[in-house]
């Protein structure tokens, strides 16, 4: 879930005092963590990392102070990017995740026996090693896995290298909000090289924003999806630390079928069925219901 770059200073948060850590998302609006325990303070050549056990949040990563995962609701995020699209397709053999330092993503993908590598590309390899030390929870099964593969790399470069062409079944874009290193991951040129890195029939996957206080993200991004993909949509999952109710998730195919058709779920339902599966969120029930808009954000999608 962690989106592992620096976040708008619209977004900046600040500490209320040394037990609790207070996260102005949006303006006018804020929420606050009381902490029991600072585990990690470091600054990297890109952003503060900070990790803390909280009374009702379980542990929390924050990156300029705001919050990227938590142990509690990382499955909301992580199955949902990860297992929906890999059950539709069946036969996910090669993922990618941009971002995605904590490995929470990572380790749900390699929960799929078919998948022979699981490529994670992020900017800052500190974030990387803090998760190893701290969110054994969520991430020790994958840094175990020989079909893990870490690369400390700009994520928008690796896509665009000979040797990512056509390679991947599914791309999972755990991006930040668009400024400073993360501006390069929104927009038509990230698009397309997205485009460029699936094979024939493969998903792409991005987190979308809080629609009830970042509305313009859902219309924006399928604007620009549109245009380098036949087939792109919306579905809905619900994470708690993402203050806002509903949280948006895009996905695009490349010369596939589309995402939440009758056959896709009937397909996915089988497979998750075969697969026996272990999700704290996931199932197939969930995976149906999150095609279900309601109007207000039907009404954004264009």
């Amino acid at each position: 879930m962690a989106r592992s770059q620096p976040q708008p200073k619209k977004k900046a948060a600040h500490k209320a005092a040394d037990d609790s850590q207070v996260e102005r998302l949006h303006q006018g609006y804020a929420q606050s963590m009381e902490i029991t325990k600072v585990l990690a303070d470091e600054q990297s050549q890109f952003q503060h990392i900070r990790i803390f056990d909280t009374v009702a949040n379980g542990r929390v990563m924050t990156l300029d102070d705001i919050v990227q995962v938590t142990s509690r609701d990382e499955s909301a995020y992580a199955d949902m990017l990860t297992h929906l699209p890999m059950l539709e397709h069946g036969k996910v053999r090669s993922v990618m995740i941009v971002g995605g330092g904590d490995l929470s993503i990572a380790d749900e993908a390699l929960k799929h026996k078919n998948v022979k590598e699981v490529v994670l590309v992020d900017i800052d390899c500190q974030v990387i090693e803090a998760c190893r030390k701290h969110f054994g929870e969520i991430n020790a099964k994958a840094f175990k896995d020989k079909r893990m593969v870490i690369e400390a790399a700009n994520a928008f470069e690796y896509l665009g290298r000979k040797s990512s062409k056509n390679r991947f079944d599914l791309i999972i874009a755990d991006r930040p909000d668009p400024v400073g290193p993360g501006k390069a991951l929104f927009g038509e040129t990230f698009y397309d090289r997205i485009n460029g890195a699936l094979k024939k029939g493969g998903y792409a996957t991005f987190q979308t924003g809080v629609p009830f206080y970042q509305p313009w993200e859902i219309t924006e991004a399928l604007h620009e999806l549109k245009r380098f993909f036949p087939k792109c949509g919306l579905y809905l999952t619900v994470v708690p630390t993402y203050i806002g109710g509903f949280m948006a998730l895009s996905w695009a195919s490349k010369g596939g079928k589309a995402l939440g058709t009758p056959e896709g779920l009937k397909k996915a339902k089988a497979a998750y069925k075969r697969s026996k599966l272990k999700c704290d969120y996931y199932n197939p029930e969930i995976h149906a219901a999150a095609f279900a808009l309601p109007n207000w954000i039907a009404k954004l999608v264009p």
